[in-house]
């Protein structure tokens, strides 16, 4: 339970939820337990007037208490009917409230839980694959829900019907009670010894969902792959293999669990026949009724689920405790990247790295060392190199998705690390390599950088990224659903798209990461006319394969293996650079040669 104990707070915000609940579950349990002791009274009654019946002497005597027999059962008859009426009333109001409660606790785990994961670094999401984040988001926290709302409700029940019944058979007799109740030692020693190993399949299980989710995710998303390489077969067989063993946990925590309900069914089996046998006994001495063994009887049974349902009760809570652990772990997790300060001031983009090093913290790759250079507002720089030089590294280090452990990288003459962070990000407008798109329309993808943004505006910087055309020929043009990362729409598609995105911010600074890569020759050509005449004042970043429109920098720096190889104009390097004129002059061979 040591893992379940963070829900308090829950409790707390939700106690007249649980108070209540607690209340209607006693009364409707009271009204059930008042059931056996009425027709404990019927059958008495019946009895009775079954023995006046016999030893009546005229026909008026007979006649008078045979028709006292049907105006008596009647009435109790009514009253066990208006009882039940009165337990069902009472059954609904408790879910309305313990159940009602547990929904409202599901939905703030799960809004905590993904405003967490918005809070959490980038380093933390390559650490973790997508499927283990979606399963304790989902299946995670629906096993707490079952504990919260389902074994709450039951333990209640179980608890209150326990307290109730047992006071009403001691009432009538102790002896006959303690009889009855002997087997539930044996039944709480079943009950730890099972919830222990339940416990410890059911965190395995957790963990082999979450392999399964990996497995299926990746699989989604990666489909054309899986598909171009033919390895559909391949594919199927591991998430075969994760399935059955996945399968082989499930049916052994099954088995575990099995062991409750025959061993139940036994306890009670043998509570009955005492209650019978040792009643009968009682009732040759007199010192109880023929009805109270009928009423024994009837409590015996009103124990039978509630005492069944301590196995499932056992079975959700110690699931629901391996769950909130893995969730507890995840939110115990602490962002490496945080916002020192709430300043949304502007920003006017003058940017400085001094001797900036960094290795990535997951895979401990050097990526930059002893990097400098600085960006006068409005300049514009092209970052060139090979792939792995650390070109990337610069823009998500300006993004301040991650620290730097050496140096210091200054914006407006202040530390990046002193700066809004989320002002900072809103300044800064990214195109990144990838172009990823969310499953909403076209319109939606391009005003996700400015979410107030109207039809026209959209349309506007659609043109700038020389996209509009092919948008409107798409068939419910910007309206048109894009799927999941865009998979209808082309690389180049989705580059444009990106870039309509970033700029409709009106950003003071701009970053785009080979967001050219995948458009032709005149496309680009188009696009780096509108970057020339409307970037203007912005400081400009362009990380870049390509080597067309050079001229339009005021500084290129080339990386290589993580430090700064050559800078300066492109005039410049082509009289005295070597790296980038034998790279400029291999790109132009290699267009001639097509």
């Amino acid at each position: 339970m040591q893992h379940l104990k963070v829900l308090v707070k829950y409790f707390v915000q939700y106690k007249w939820h649980l108070i209540l609940g607690t209340i209607f579950v006693f009364l409707s349990n009271y009204a059930k337990v008042l059931q056996p002791q009425m027709i404990r009274e019927a059958l008495d009654v019946v009895l009775d007037n079954i023995q006046q019946y016999h030893t009546a002497t005229t026909p008026e005597q007979k006649n008078e208490i045979f028709n006292n027999v049907g105006a008596e059962t009647l009435k109790f008859a009514l009253l066990v009917l208006g009882l039940a009426v009165l337990m069902g009333v009472f059954m609904y109001m408790m879910r309305q409230t313990i159940i009602v409660m547990s929904r409202l606790i599901e939905y703030d785990l799960h809004k905590e839980m993904f405003t967490h994961y918005q809070k959490l670094s980038t380093s933390f999401f390559k650490r973790n694959n997508t499927g283990d984040l979606m399963a304790r988001i989902t299946e995670d926290v629906s096993r707490v829900r079952m504990a919260i709302g389902p074994a709450i409700l039951y333990g209640l029940n179980l608890f209150s019907t326990f307290v109730l019944v047992i006071y009403a058979m001691l009432r009538v007799s102790p002896k006959l009670t303690l009889f009855v109740l002997l087997p539930l030692p044996l039944l709480s020693f079943i009950i730890f010894k099972v919830s222990t190993l339940i416990n410890r399949r059911s965190e395995i299980i957790q963990q082999n969902l979450a392999i399964l989710n990996s497995t299926a995710q990746e699989s989604y998303s990666g489909i054309r792959v899986v598909k171009s390489f033919a390895q559909e077969v391949q594919m199927t067989d591991l998430f075969e293999e994760q399935t059955l063993n996945y399968r082989a946990r499930t049916l052994d925590l099954i088995r575990v669990e099995s062991v409750f309900f025959p061993s139940m069914a036994l306890l009670i089996g043998l509570s009955t026949v005492l209650t019978v046998y040792i009643g009968g006994l009682e009732v040759i001495k007199g010192n109880i009724t023929p009805g109270n063994i009928a009423e024994f009887v009837i409590y015996v049974n009103l124990l039978t689920f509630p005492v069944t349902a301590i196995g499932w009760i056992a079975s959700l809570i110690q699931r629901a405790s391996a769950s909130q652990k893995r969730i507890n772990d995840f939110m115990n997790e602490k962002p490496e990247i945080v916002n020192p300060v709430i300043d949304p001031v502007d920003i006017v983009g003058e940017i400085v790295f001094d001797h900036v090093s960094f290795q990535y913290p997951v895979t401990n790759i050097q990526a930059l060392n002893n990097i400098s250079f600085t960006l006068k507002p409005g300049e514009r720089i092209a970052i060139v190199g090979k792939t792995g030089s650390g070109k990337t590294t610069i823009a998500e280090l300006l993004l301040r998705m991650y620290d730097i452990q050496s140096g210091s990288i200054t914006i407006d003459g202040k530390e990046i690390r002193d700066l809004d962070l989320t002002n900072l990000r809103r300044r800064i407008g990214y195109v990144p390599q990838d172009g990823f798109l969310f499953s909403d329309t076209v319109a939606g993808n391009i005003a996700y950088g400015k979410p107030n943004a109207t039809g026209e505006l959209i349309e506007e910087y659609a043109r700038n990224a020389s996209i509009h055309n092919e948008i409107l020929s798409l068939p419910e043009g910007y309206q048109t659903i894009v799927g999941e990362r865009g998979v209808t729409l082309s690389g180049g598609q989705k580059q444009r798209i990106s870039i309509a995105r970033a700029l409709i911010k009106d950003p003071e600074i701009v970053i785009l990461d080979d967001c050219l890569s995948a458009v032709d020759a005149d496309t680009e050509q188009k696009i780096m006319n509108y970057f020339k005449e409307n970037l203007k004042g912005k400081t400009t970043i362009v990380i870049t394969h390509r080597f067309s429109s050079m001229s339009f920098y005021d500084n290129i720096l080339v990386l290589r293996d993580g430090e700064i190889a050559e800078q300066g104009t492109h005039d410049e390097l082509m009289k005295k650079g070597q790296l980038y004129k034998e790279m400029f002059e291999r790109q132009n061979v290699e267009i001639n040669n097509l």
